[in-house]
């Protein structure tokens, strides 16, 4: 992977999750969602989406497990 990632004092990775409507989506994305309303996603410091899943503490362990620290974004 080429892309630039945010270090900050520790020297640790960081990623932004936040929160995404549905509604927002597109439609192929909407339609495999489900039920749900909202769903989070994963973007490095340059605003690249990495991730799209369905709820804040899955989004905030897969990127602990790819070594990044997550970082609410409200």
């Amino acid at each position: 992977m080429n892309t630039p990632i945010e270090l900050n004092a520790e020297g640790d990775r960081i990623v932004y999750v936040k929160a995404v409507d549905v509604a927002d989506l597109p439609r192929e994305v909407r339609e495999q969602a489900g039920d749900l309303d909202q769903l989070y996603a994963v973007h490095d410091s340059d605003g690249q989406q990495l991730a799209l899943v369905a709820d804040r503490k899955l989004a905030f362990n897969l990127a602990r497990e790819h070594d990044y620290s997550p970082v609410a974004v409200h």
